[in-house]
């Protein structure tokens, strides 16, 4: 049996799987739309997890947690014939195939910008009113900026070069230095890191994944802080800021 077969043959039984939990097991059986949301979110971010720390077993495994849960909102949908599994994959096979005229059609493309180029002109015939519907609102913000940023990007509102960027975000922090009341501080505030994020993009570097690794980066120092203050038999908060930055250096040196 080759690859494409066993593919086949576990999906059929992740879904027939699907099918008997759904009749006969209890919490399967209640479950709904709604209720799957909340666990389907954390189950994405577990799979960013895994992803961020290349656990490539995990990333196995949270793939499958995610994949049942694709099964399950269909499965839930078949039985109010809303749609089935079916459906969703004809839906996105369809989705590629017209959003990819390069390859299923006689448009040329010279390179990766063209391509998400005609990806956003394509997205607004099928009849959106803006680029941006199709920012998720629910995202997280610095996500959400992100993915502004690129959609806009995607029919040329894009600055040419990292001076202005940068020009930009010292405009941005001039304001923000010079705003007075608390309220419009934290709009320019906003600012400045939009700004910030739409530099990082710029040069390719993804925002989220960089601020997570210096979160890291910080627990890991901060811990090992910790760790030499309790071997010197002292707690941090009774320590000067001066002792603190000291346990600091010292903690960055182990990372060396």
């Amino acid at each position: 049996m080759n690859s494409r077969q066993n593919n086949l043959k576990a999906f059929n039984r992740l879904l027939d799987i699907m099918d008997e939990l759904r009749e006969k097991c209890p919490w399967d059986n209640k479950q709904t739309m709604q209720s799957l949301k909340n666990n389907t979110i954390e189950e994405t971010f577990e799979l960013a997890d895994a992803i961020q720390n290349n656990d490539i077993p995990e990333i196995k495994n949270e793939l499958g947690d995610l994949m049942l849960h694709l099964i399950f909102y269909s499965k839930i949908a078949s039985e109010s014939q809303l749609f089935d599994i079916g459906d969703v994959l004809n839906g996105i096979c369809d989705k590629l195939v017209y959003r990819h005229p390069h390859i299923y059609g006689d448009v040329k493309v010279e390179n990766e910008e063209e391509v998400k180029q005609n990806w956003e002109k394509l997205k607004l015939k099928e009849g959106r009113k803006s680029v941006l519907e199709g920012v998720p609102s629910s995202l997280p913000a610095l996500i959400k900026a992100y993915r502004i940023q690129e959609k806009v990007k995607g029919i040329g509102f894009e600055f040419e070069n990292n001076s202005q960027i940068l020009n930009k975000i010292k405009e941005e922090i001039n304001e923000f230095e010079n705003e007075d009341d608390l309220e419009n501080k934290e709009i320019e505030f906003g600012d400045v890191l939009f700004s910030l994020i739409n530099y990082a993009r710029y040069n390719q570097i993804n925002p989220e994944n960089a601020l997570e690794k210096t979160n890291r980066k910080f627990i890991s120092r901060f811990q090992m802080m910790e760790q030499l203050a309790n071997e010197s038999n002292k707690e941090l908060s009774q320590l000067t800021i001066n002792e603190m930055d000291k346990l600091w250096n010292d903690a960055k040196a182990f990372e060396k």
